[in-house]
């Protein structure tokens, strides 16, 4: 969507908000021993109180309120029976609707003893993350976002997961410009512009540069060993830094 009043950027705002609250409190509360399941109703549990929808669920049937994803799943992971272990890296993506607005996050991380190597690659992905953010306004072409993920990953050392794209959102979960890719593509020539809403999500790999659907139709995991982190926000475009609606 395009941002057309103030109302717009206070419902983005508002949503945004349960969306990092969710997070954050999925994230404290994740320990050894719970089931992906038992995290998942603590995050439902607190879009409900906000009187949130879990977006994917409503929008997709997705079977969760949250997509939480361990180790070699990198996305769309379906909460279940799976016991958080030591050292896991975990993302945990909500996305959500309130009041006709919709916001989207994730959030990579780790569950002690920490793993030196998986930390720096959480923290890098953020920090690529918030560097791509940071670089976008008014008139930027949308094939500089993946030039930049693209640069930035190859600086530290990692590959990027090429077939998962950042996208538009607002009005609904996905909605123009589609598949904003994590490389470059010459051949885009679409250009941001002031009131546009949308994620930047960068999925970086220490091997693999693509993630397979895995039999439920829903799961999104690497080929091979390799680990992947990602983070998001969803943010809006204006003629200087962005609007970053889902921050803490």
């Amino acid at each position: 969507m395009t941002v057309e009043s103030p109302n717009d950027i206070e419902g983005l705002k508002k949503i945004g908000k349960v969306v990092a609250m969710t997070i954050n409190e999925m994230k404290r509360q994740a320990r050894v021993g719970m089931t992906t399941k038992q995290l998942d109703d603590i995050g439902g549990a607190i879009l409900k109180k906000h009187g949130a929808v879990s977006a994917p669920k409503a929008t997709y049937q997705f079977p969760g309120n949250t997509c939480i994803s361990i180790n070699h799943d990198v996305a769309h992971g379906i909460p279940g029976n799976q016991i958080i272990q030591p050292g896991d890296l975990i993302n945990i993506d909500v996305s959500a609707e309130l009041g006709g607005y919709y916001a989207d996050a994730g959030h990579s991380f780790l569950i002690p003893p920490y793993n030196p190597a998986l930390l720096r690659l959480c923290d890098y992905t953020h920090q690529t993350m918030m560097k791509v953010i940071s670089s976008l306004k008014h008139g930027v072409k949308v094939n500089a976002i993946g030039r930049m993920i693209e640069t930035e990953a190859a600086k530290g050392g990692y590959r990027v997961i090429e077939n998962l794209c950042s996208h538009g959102i607002g009005k609904a979960l996905h909605e123009a410009p589609t598949e904003i890719l994590p490389v470059y593509n010459k051949h885009d020539k679409r250009v941001l512009t002031e009131g546009l809403v949308l994620t930047i999500e960068p999925f970086l790999s220490t091997g693999a540069q693509y993630v397979v659907e895995q039999n439920d139709g829903w799961t999104l995991r690497v080929p091979d060993s390799s680990f992947v982190a990602q983070h998001e926000h969803t943010i809006i475009i204006t003629k200087h830094k962005p609007i970053i609606v889902t921050a803490a």
